[in-house]
């Protein structure tokens, strides 16, 4: 989410201003904005600055929680976009002792922004209420409620609080999202598929299973598998690679594997190239996948797995080349020193060899 929170601009809160106006002169905007600009304000990311609104419409709407909400709801169509995710989350702040007025409220912010963080506090607060509510988004004629049906229960949703009871038993979660494995809207099977994804990290077999029962039957629900299996992939879960049709064989090897340059240095692309031999006479259906054996801070190296390619390739030879870029990023901290590329076909390690990397 970096320079997300530059969204935030003197206009922008005008704007939420001006709206707020509009819905009620119970809303102080000159103490708003004061509390808006203190002294973190710039420091702040965004996630932060959602927090901070939040604590700040607190502030200049001093009205009893139902009251509050109201209003916000009434402003809420006028602020659509995921800036305004501090609407769920004033209601995360303030709402958690009043479950029906605040899964109202997120049933309407759902579809303005989000509410798929906002909601998590109440899933574990209240577990049976809200599975009982998740029984009722799944068949909602909104997507953006039959989306948060699945996105809200991730059990490990990427900049959201876990949730331990479905981290540990995905149970009641799972046989709900089958209501869901042949949705019509895209938003809501991307979210499916992503949910599917989180639970096979920790119960890998479950979801190996159940792909085999879902994949076959429906267009929609095959892309579903596939997407929501892609950790099970990386993994080479030997059900997952023979329900896709990824199976290996001995007609398929390379030679000549090359990585060039030898030494890297940050900022730069690393490509390696191979001939894949095909000896069989028919096509046969790969996954190429690579891993880069990074060096870390103890000595060791570590390895992450990328997807190449997966599709099918003739009998006979062909020139694979590919390139991987070291740049930068906020979720790995890179070290100097000897790393290492592995090619994966059909999950079977098929060469391996090594480079430098210079800070």
């Amino acid at each position: 989410m970096e320079n997300f929170k530059d969204r935030f601009s003197e206009s922008f809160l005008q704007h939420f201003v001006d709206v707020m106006i509009e819905q009620s002169s119970e809303f102080q905007a000159d103490l708003f904005l004061q509390q808006i600009y203190d002294d973190r304000w710039h420091e702040l990311a965004f996630k932060q600055r959602l927090r901070h609104i939040a604590e700040a419409i607190t502030v200049a709407l001093p009205l009893p929680y139902p009251q509050a909400i109201d209003i916000l709801i009434q402003a809420a169509p006028y602020c659509r976009g995921v800036e305004y995710l501090f609407f769920p989350d004033y209601v995360e702040l303030n709402g958690l002792e009043h479950l029906d007025v605040s899964i109202r409220a997120l049933e309407v912010f759902t579809v303005y922004s989000s509410a798929e963080f906002a909601v998590r506090p109440f899933i574990i607060r209240y577990p049976v209420q809200m599975l009982e509510q998740m029984d009722r988004w799944i068949v909602s004629d909104n997507e953006h409620l039959r989306r948060l049906a699945s996105e809200g229960f991730r059990p490990r949703l990427p900049w959201a609080t876990q949730l331990p009871l479905f981290i540990q038993d995905p149970s009641p979660t799972l046989e709900r999202l089958t209501k869901l494995n042949n949705d019509p809207s895209l938003y809501v099977r991307k979210s499916v598929a992503n949910h599917l994804n989180d639970i096979a990290k920790d119960h890998p077999d479950r979801i190996a299973e159940l792909a085999q029962q879902w994949y076959g039957h429906h267009t929609h629900t095959d892309w579903i598998v596939r997407h929501g299996c892609r950790t099970l992939l990386k993994r080479d879960h030997p059900t997952i690679l023979q329900l896709f049709g990824y199976i290996a064989s001995e007609d398929v090897h390379i030679t000549h594997f090359q990585v060039q340059p030898t030494t890297v240095m940050m900022g730069d692309y690393v490509e390696f190239s191979f001939t894949l031999v095909n000896e069989s006479a028919t096509d046969q259906s790969l996954r190429i996948d690579y891993e880069i054996h990074h060096m870390k801070a103890n000595g060791k190296n570590a390895p992450k797995r990328f997807k190449w390619t997966a599709k099918s390739f003739a009998s006979g030879t062909h020139v694979i080349r590919k390139k991987h870029l070291f740049k930068e990023i906020t979720t790995r901290k890179y070290y100097a020193g000897i790393h290492y590329v592995s090619i994966y076909i059909n999950g079977v390690e098929q060469d391996k060899a090594s480079f430098m990397l210079e800070l």
